[in-house]
């Protein structure tokens, strides 16, 4: 995990689509302080596709969703030994899928991170934060 994903800085894209008053989330495991860590769908940028294709792209890999791209949102550094990330964020809206718990296509079999896709609501993640 930390050869293909840490010990650099990564720009990835990320996603945010709110549905009944919560965000859809990736578990990812074993990242982050605690042993796992949420975050939107998204990823790693790669050189000569757009931000948006590969967003589109992402969110099929990881969510089983297909979504249509909405406008900038924010930008994010997030610096977690060994993870180091410029993250960019658009809003998301879904438009067909099935939600399922997806893969990387960057990891073997044996060495997926993601473990769960879930809707969560505010207060979940504010708990989660304060953690």
């Amino acid at each position: 995990m930390t050869q293909t994903f840490g010990h650099k800085v990564r720009t990835r894209v990320c996603g945010i689509t709110v549905r009944d008053n919560k965000i859809l989330m990736v578990k990812h495991e074993p990242l982050g302080p605690e042993g796992h860590l949420w975050s939107p769908p998204g990823g790693g940028v790669e050189y000569g596709t757009s931000m948006q294709e590969h967003l589109l792209k992402e969110f099929d890999e990881e969510t089983g969703l297909k979504v249509q791209i909405g406008e900038f949102m924010f930008v994010n550094e997030y610096i977690i030994h060994p993870i180091h990330a410029i993250e960019v964020f658009f809003k998301v809206e879904v438009i067909s899928g099935e939600m399922i718990t997806g893969y990387d296509p960057e990891l073997s079999s044996a060495d997926q991170m993601i473990k769960e896709v879930a809707y969560l609501d505010f207060d979940e993640l504010k708990e989660m934060s304060a953690l």
